[in-house]
């Protein structure tokens, strides 16, 4: 198995928040969904791996090469897309293609013209007249048109609208079947769960869950409960209780479903995000 990233002990300091001794590894050909609530130090993470940040400790390894001894090289490699990213407003489409296409030695004009032509992009249009979604496909075809094997997306379906982000989500699908590797951090939780083959959960600074995504799932149970039904033995082993329209709930370590009084059922991804945040 072929890793495309890794991490090991990611340390990054700032007077409020530090990133603690964060490692994964990425699998080459997955999607690996990256979760965690804002503040957690996602965004930390992710620009340290691309040296917006720069880290306190810890060790970035790209195709098994050190990022600091090979950045230029690595970067042929990858394509970083991000919602919040922005482009000179009024310079057209081709203007800003003709800036992007020099950096990139492997740069394919006739897979720029196929993205174009599949994301339905029009190149003298401005970034200001295209709307979020059509801003990501952008960014994707220049990613894609210097054949990028790893893309790092951040919050890329962040605003959309429900069929527009199905659109993309049906874009990433078919990059991983081609081989892509994609990290893929988002706050739509139900994105991952079409989509997602890895989960990385970051919570205060500290990864608590590295897991593929049915075994991060099949590790909880949720219960639902009115007020006085829990028998007072089990109150301590619920996690994150919190209050629901018809009473209470809570998540369960899926081994010790088969002691408990109650009914419980499978919870989404969201719920066992919202609950295990509520207990940390």
């Amino acid at each position: 198995m072929n890793s495309i990233l890794t991490v090991k002990n990611l340390c990054k300091s700032y007077p409020s928040f530090r990133l603690d001794n964060v490692s994964f590894s990425l699998e080459e050909g997955k999607i690996t969904g990256f979760i965690g609530r804002n503040g957690a130090g996602k965004t930390t993470t992710l620009h340290s791996l691309l040296s917006f940040v720069h880290p306190d400790s810890g060790s970035i390894r790209f195709w098994d090469r050190e990022y600091d001894e090979h950045e230029l090289e690595i970067k042929q490699r990858l394509g970083f897309v991000s919602a919040g990213m922005s482009f000179y407003a009024k310079k057209k489409l081709r203007q800003i293609t003709d800036v992007t296409r020099p950096f990139y030695h492997a740069w394919n004009e006739e897979a720029y013209r196929k993205y174009l032509s599949l994301f339905s992009l029009e190149e003298e249009k401005t970034p200001d007249a295209l709307s979020n979604g059509m801003k990501i496909k952008y960014m994707l075809a220049l990613a894609l048109s210097h054949g990028a094997e790893l893309l790092i997306l951040d919050e890329p379906t962040s605003g959309l609208d429900p069929l527009s982000r199905e659109e993309l989500l049906e874009i990433f699908l078919e990059l991983a079947n081609q081989g892509k590797t994609i990290l893929f951090s988002t706050h739509i939780t139900s994105d991952l769960e079409k989509t997602a083959d890895n989960i990385l959960y970051l919570s205060r600074g500290r990864l608590l869950a590295d897991d593929s995504l049915p075994g991060f799932l099949a590790a909880y149970r949720l219960c639902e409960y009115a007020e006085g039904q829990v028998p007072h033995e089990w109150e301590g082993r619920l996690i994150g209780p919190g209050r629901t329209k018809n009473g209470f709930s809570a998540l369960l370590q899926a081994s010790e479903r088969k002691d408990f009084p109650l009914p419980c059922r499978q919870p989404s991804l969201e719920e066992i995000m919202i609950h295990l945040e509520k207990e940390d």
